[in-house]
């Protein structure tokens, strides 16, 4: 699918993250004024809760924009998702009769805060990059038993913390907990010095479900996607994870990019799982191209200082796509809620400079990384700004997520001293 050309002129450069062909759903807010909907169109972004109170847009006879979360239009299902989307083309296209009524209610990206796009019902973290799992279980436990024996035949996750969800831009702490080196005889309760990102996928579910579901049930129920950061705490994980692992370790924050990209936007960019070692169970196979092809980067700026790009992958690596977590996630009967977030686990290519975690880029600390300042990194330092950027690359144009943002504030004082 070529660029598809709006009125809005910034939308139809092809290295524009949000042309036409995109439309991505954000909550923001301007000076004086209480967060709302919001569909990004070049460099504005259109105000839906303006457009449906004009009228341009009615979906439903309630409002579904007067919120400031997208989960009312989520639960209308995929029918009112699609009609949303064509009508948002129709008044955004180039020759659009009704630009003039449009255009008053746009507002430039610039003068916008974002803020958290949707209300996190669950959060459910999943290991399901081989690479990733190969190289961290590499470093622990050898190449020869590398994989756990259920790894090439379900999906691994764990139930997370919605609560600690957090939307781009947003600081994060560094977080203390109890820790035991190899040559301390009993554990100590300090700030974790070996925090950690973990570049990943996040689905978010739109339609409910009760009981299990087929991988291409799953994947209708799919609302779209965003780039997600799930920052760990290793030595923290090392000393709790057995034998139900990591629990604080991940609990300090998830951020995620402020723009949901629609399932829709990302037809044209399917691709299909990788080879598979062991067949699939029949309930988790492939029902057609299930990943997507989205080029990812992360970079690494000390405070004050300018960026370095420290790995770049792609979501096509991913060994299970979203569809069959959502999938295997309901094969006990377990409900799926509308807002649920779906981590895709950490996304790592086959190259040293494609490991989506400084985990695997500094080889557990052994091998530190080099910065384009000078300085060397085996995990995050307080004042580091790490940053996640996606793009699905089309014929003249660019899906783009918006950057996945956030900077390592420095530890409390301890905060038991009383």
């Amino acid at each position: 699918m070529p660029l598809m050309k709006s009125w809005v002129a910034s939308a139809n450069d092809p290295a524009h993250p949000f042309p036409l062909n995109n439309l991505p759903y954000g909550v923001f807010s301007t000076k004086g004024t209480e967060p709302r909907c919001g569909v990004a169109i070049g460099d504005m972004i259109l105000d839906m809760a303006a457009a449906e109170e004009s009228g341009l847009i009615r979906l439903m006879d309630e409002p579904l924009f007067d919120v400031p979360y997208w989960n009312d239009l989520m639960e209308q299902g995929p029918a009112v998702w699609a009609a949303l989307r064509e009508r948002l083309t129709a008044l955004l296209t180039a020759g659009a009769a009704e630009r003039e009524k449009v255009e008053p209610l746009l507002v430039p990206q610039a003068e916008a805060t974002l803020h958290m796009p949707f209300v996190v019902s669950e959060y459910t973290d999943f290991y399901a990059g081989k690479h990733h799992a190969f190289n961290v279980g590499t470093m622990f436990r050898g190449p020869e038993n590398a994989l756990p024996p259920n790894w090439l035949h379900i999906p691994i996750g764990y139930n997370g913390r919605a609560s600690s969800v957090v939307v781009s831009g947003t600081e994060i702490r560094r977080p203390w907990g109890q820790l035991k080196g190899p040559n301390d005889d009993r554990p100590r309760f300090a700030p974790s010095a070996r925090f950690d990102i973990e570049l990943e996928m996040g689905a978010i579910v739109g339609t409910a479900s009760e009981g299990p579901i087929t991988v291409q049930e799953a994947d209708a129920n799919i609302f779209g996607y965003v780039l997600l950061n799930d920052w760990s705490a290793r030595d923290i994980q090392a000393w709790e994870y057995q034998p139900l692992g990591p629990f604080q370790a991940k609990a300090t924050a998830t951020s995620i990019s402020p723009w949901i990209v629609t399932k829709a936007a990302l037809e044209p960019f399917r691709t299909d799982t990788p080879p598979r070692e062991v067949e699939l169970l029949d309930h988790l196979k492939d029902c057609g191209p299930m990943l997507y092809d989205i080029e990812l980067e992360v970079t690494l700026a000390p405070e004050g200082k300018p960026a370095t790009t420290i790995a770049r992958t792609n979501y096509k690596e991913m060994y299970y796509s979203s569809a069959q977590q959502l999938a295997h996630h309901t094969t006990c009967g377990c409900p799926m809620n509308v807002g649920d977030l779906l981590g895709s686990g950490t996304i790592s290519g086959p190259t040293k400079d494609s490991r989506g975690s400084l985990l695997e880029l500094s080889w557990g600390g052994k091998e530190p990384i080099r910065l384009d300042t000078g300085e060397t990194r085996s995990f995050i330092e307080d004042g580091d700004t790490l940053t996640l950027k996606g793009a699905a690359r089309g014929d003249g144009y660019t899906i783009g997520f918006g950057d996945c943002v956030g900077k390592l504030l420095p530890a409390l004082e301890d905060p038991y001293a009383r």
